[in-house]
């Protein structure tokens, strides 16, 4: 794995923030006394940096982990009992990460357990990483709450009806393994390799030409909102804009030549 580099652009108290390589950003929770619990602090961090990694071209894959055994219990209850309230809207939605407006990928390198928002993170991202002994849970139901931060729109699309109603209905936690079989993870890894995991599945993305890639995401998020009619539709206007690029004709052209692309799509 390339060497994690840290940013020093902005300083930060809740989050620390890195690139590997040219073109992957690492975004770490760092609450780990509080199991990495969202303040509205650290809400603030995480939508500036997501909002930084937006506007830098040469970041194409955004990595999503955290510090310590916990990725992240979710609201920090503490808060909400004081009155300060981290589930209000915010730019970003929960956390300033769960409905933001992304054009790249981001994966969740879960080198621990995530609870509640934790859990809603994870499924704002797009791929998932998650360390073989950790659990998934949503237990907002059991707190008089319910996961307004995107679980109860975002696991009836990814999972079967009756199992998203288990999920979201009992509190209970879903183990790593159960939901790499139902595809709600990506890869299993011990803890000590998530983010080396992680890593190299951005790696792989990282080598792809970004339209292209962008491409892929808008297409997939849409599809079920609209008919299939409207989806070709826009499968067509996608790949107008795609073919009259750059990089449709730098990747042939670079395999002709069996060479590595240069692409110039940000």
């Amino acid at each position: 794995m390339e060497p994690i580099i840290p940013l020093h652009r902005e300083p930060t108290t809740y989050v620390e923030t890195a690139r590997i390589g040219d073109h992957i950003a690492l975004l770490t929770l760092k609450r780990p006394l509080s199991r990495n619990a969202v303040n509205a602090e650290m809400a603030d961090e995480i939508h500036a940096f997501v909002s930084l990694f937006e506007s830098t071209p040469q970041w194409r894959v955004g990595i999503l982990t955290g510090l310590g055994p916990v990725f992240c219990a979710g609201s920090d209850l503490k808060e909400i009992v004081a009155g300060r309230d981290v589930r209000i809207p915010r730019p970003g939605g929960f956390a300033g990460f769960v409905n933001r407006v992304s054009h790249k990928p981001w994966i969740a390198a879960l080198n621990g357990s995530a609870y509640g928002g934790g859990t809603e993170m994870a499924l704002a991202c797009d791929l998932v990483v998650m360390a073989d002994d950790a659990v998934l849970c949503l237990p907002e139901v059991r707190r008089g709450l319910f996961p307004s931060g995107g679980a109860a729109i975002r696991l009836p699309r990814l999972l079967p009806p009756a199992i998203a109603n288990e999920v979201l209905l009992t509190g209970d936690p879903l183990s790593a393994k159960r939901a790499y079989d139902l595809g709600l993870v990506n890869c299993l890894a011990p803890q000590n390799q998530v983010l080396e995991t992680a890593v190299l599945l951005a790696s792989k993305i990282a080598t792809a030409s970004p339209g292209a890639i962008g491409a892929c995401l808008k297409l997939g998020r849409e599809t079920l909102d609209y008919t299939l009619a409207e989806m070709w539709k826009r499968n067509q206007q996608q790949l107008v804009t795609i073919m009259a690029s750059d990089d449709a004709r730098e990747g042939p052209r670079a395999f002709v030549e069996k060479r590595p692309p240069t692409w110039t799509a940000s």
